[in-house]
């Protein structure tokens, strides 16, 4: 497991990825989960069976919290994400000691429990532990941003992946800014999920138009860094 130390304050990008690179999403029932999960999770309270609990209140297509819970009190702040098929990343800020460790414990169990129930299996859905990097820059903040946000983004990118993305940008762009299941689509000002603390980012990155210009220069190479881009990179 490649993780750096971090402590209270600190801005870390994570990765989990799925067991022998398979999916850990099947479908769109799996990847809205995902999202709730991401929500839910993250909360000094605990609901056991949470999911049902937004069902018997019909709030299972919301992300609106049932009012039998405490007031939520997050034990992480969630600046940006994006599901992969086979994975997903996250860039997290650490506002309780161990917060990043047990919120990812938290979303692991949820996702493999659901997976399993759902799929009949068994076992962990992913390969283990969590990998992460600590962000010690503005300058890697903005650019794991971007990796997070646009790259893995268009890499979904559904009329020819991460390659056409490149070459037909605004097009690209259109599209990925209504991917739902990425921070993206909020720091275009296309949705604001409750999921999102923007915190430093909002700040760094700025307007829509700078996001897209951030983007633009990540994808095109023009600001590459390779010790950054060596970084950024969790196998």
């Amino acid at each position: 497991m490649r993780k750096e130390p971090y402590d209270v304050g600190s801005y870390v990008h994570v990765v989990k990825r799925g067991g022998r690179g398979l999916p850990i999403v099947r479908d769109d029932i799996d990847k809205w989960r995902f999202l709730l999960s991401l929500l839910h999770e993250n909360d000094r309270f605990h609901s056991e069976n949470w999911f049902r609990d937004l069902m018997d209140y019909k709030l299972a297509n919301t992300f609106t919290r049932p009012p039998i819970w405490p007031e939520h009190r997050p034990i992480v702040k969630i600046l940006a994400f994006t599901l992969m098929p086979n994975h997903f990343h996250l860039l997290l800020k650490e506002i309780r000691k161990d917060g990043v460790s047990l919120f990812m414990e938290k979303v692991g169990k949820a996702m493999t429990h659901h997976s399993n129930k759902k799929n009949r299996e068994k076992g962990s859905l992913f390969q283990g532990p969590f990998r992460s990097r600590t962000v010690d820059s503005d300058a890697y903040l903005r650019y794991v941003a971007a990796y997070i946000m646009v790259k893995n983004v268009f890499e979904l990118y559904p009329k020819g992946g991460l390659k056409k993305a490149s070459e037909n940008f605004n097009a690209a762009w259109k599209w990925a800014i209504q991917y739902p299941y990425s921070s993206l689509t909020d720091y275009s000002e296309k949705r604001a999920c409750p999921i999102i603390d923007k915190d430093l980012l909002g700040e760094v990155i700025g307007s829509p138009i700078a996001l897209k210009n951030l983007g633009r220069d990540f994808i095109s190479g023009q600001k590459t860094d390779t010790a950054l881009s060596e970084r950024v990179i969790l196998e």
